[in-house]
């Protein structure tokens, strides 16, 4: 379906007024505490003065000018954020106001706005079974605004999954530490081993995208439902009890499934449903993180 132009300005425009509306000074700061430096940086030579570490004494410059300089190290604050995001056909699914997709381009505009505060670079990696688009990592408004127009640009994918591809990906182009943000609804197996490597290598993140209707089916009769990504179609009854709560206990047991691969590989999870905001659940996390000294634990 072509994309119109128009409409998609439109919805750029309405989340760029809503994310900036949700980021406060608390929420910049929260972010700043949660996510630090991956290292330290030659900041600059002075003279000494008493109460300095002498372990910090630079003695070159010392013996040069016959007077005690310290060496000054600050805190490697520039960042990269990848965003590695699922526009697979499942993410178009919605039963309220907005699809999972829209959601995710919500949450992403939300993080890159406020990394864009701190001056970090974020980049972009668009994932379906194959990877649809790649953005190297880049500083300023602009990378973000055509963050987010690219992923509402791509909702209208009919494809599949691969978690594990979109990861190795990102294990081929990005070399150096980075805050890595996966947002999926994770409908998808086989791909641990390439999470638990990312983790390993990235401070990955797990934002958990959903609609209340993928695990809870309304009373409604008789439904022909399609799976987005493979276009099959399936008869439910709705109105068999029996049907519903077989459904509901295997949405609970796959749910559970994944927060126990995801916790088991070290990664941090963002749970966001598009029946809620979100601002809190992200605080939440920040919070999280802080009690925990940053990353994990």
């Amino acid at each position: 379906m072509p994309i119109d132009t128009q409409e998609l300005m439109k919805q750029v425009g309405r989340i760029k007024i809503l994310t900036n509306r949700l980021i406060d000074d608390r929420l910049s700061g929260d972010y700043h505490s949660v996510f630090k430096g991956h290292g330290i940086e030659f900041d600059e030579v002075r003279p000494y003065v008493p109460g300095d570490d002498v372990r910090t004494i630079d003695w070159n410059v010392t013996a040069r000018t016959g007077f005690p300089h310290i060496k000054r190290f600050s805190e490697e604050r520039e960042l990269t954020i990848l965003f590695l995001i699922d526009v697979s056909g499942s993410q178009v699914f919605g039963s309220g106001t907005r699809p999972k997709s829209e959601l995710a381009a919500e949450i992403a505009c939300l993080l890159s706005l406020t990394a864009l505060r701190n001056q970090d670079k974020i980049g972009l990696v668009l994932f379906s079974d194959r990877i649809v688009k790649s953005i190297p990592p880049r500083k300023g408004r602009t990378a973000v605004m055509r963050l987010v127009r690219e992923i509402l640009a791509a909702e209208e994918t009919r494809h599949g999954t691969d978690i594990g591809a979109a990861l190795r990906f990102l294990s081929n182009v990005q070399k150096r530490k980075a805050i890595v943000f996966l947002i999926s609804d994770f409908q998808d197996q086989g791909y641990e081993k390439e999470l638990r490597v990312a983790a390993r290598r990235h401070d990955l993140i797990s934002c958990l995208v959903s609609d209340p209707r993928e695990y809870e089916l309304p009373d409604v009769g008789l439904v022909e439902l399609e799976d987005p990504e493979t276009g099959e179609l399936l008869l439910v009854d709705t109105g068999s009890r029996r049907v519903r709560e077989t459904f509901a206990a295997n949405a609970a047991r796959d749910r559970e499934s994944l927060r126990t691969t995801l916790r088991r590989s070290g990664v941090n999870t963002l749970d966001l449903s598009t029946d809620r905001p979100y601002i809190d659940d992200v605080r939440r996390l920040f919070r999280s993180r802080q009690l925990r000294g940053g990353r994990r634990g």
